[in-house]
């Protein structure tokens, strides 16, 4: 019998002053049998960095035709798509081709790296597309916060990104490997 979603009720309030937005979120997120506590978060920050009236999570891992994360259109078109992990060269195409901005979080220390290095010569005709990376460290570092109900704070500020739950904090840097044109 195949293993259920664990449901994981999180409340993330999100304090963007390089972009002026505050907003309180109140999220289910469905966390897939084969997702880890370190994905599950950096989808959390992915929503918290994006956070917008219409961005909404998806059927991530469950899905292969939608990214973790997307942000439509009042007509339906997709604005921004946000995608996790290491994405191949097809995937990245199709994504770059069906939305407005694409933005990859790739994670995972020196997989990500190698990923990387194999894919950055072939990304250049893409101008809507970002790859913002998070270290192996920081990614880690917000596994050990995950809980089945969390209320989480994430301040961003000058691109520095501040995840608290209770009394543990986390600082994420991300490194950006590409930034759209």
């Amino acid at each position: 019998m195949a293993q259920k979603a664990t449901i994981y009720k999180i409340e993330l309030s999100v304090s963007d002053m390089d972009r002026h937005y505050y907003e309180t979120h109140k999220l289910t997120v469905a966390k897939h049998p084969s997702e880890t506590d370190e994905r599950l978060m950096v989808r959390v920050v992915a929503f918290a960095l994006n956070a917008h009236e219409h961005l909404e999570l998806t059927k991530g891992l469950s899905t292969d035709d939608e990214p973790d994360i997307w942000q439509k259109t009042l007509s339906g078109e997709i604005d921004v798509w946000v995608a996790l992990g290491l994405p191949s060269e097809k995937v990245l195409r199709q994504s770059c081709s069906k939305a407005a901005k694409v933005i990859v979080y790739p994670y995972g220390g020196r997989a990500a790296e190698m990923w990387w290095d194999k894919l950055k010569n072939g990304t250049n005709r893409f101008d809507n597309l970002q790859v913002i990376n998070f270290s192996e460290t920081d990614t880690a570092a917000l596994a050990k916060l995950a809980s089945r109900a969390m209320n989480l704070q994430i301040n961003i500020q000058n691109g520095d990104v501040m995840v608290s739950v209770n009394e543990s904090v986390v600082y994420v840097t991300l490194d950006t490997w590409k930034g759209a044109a």
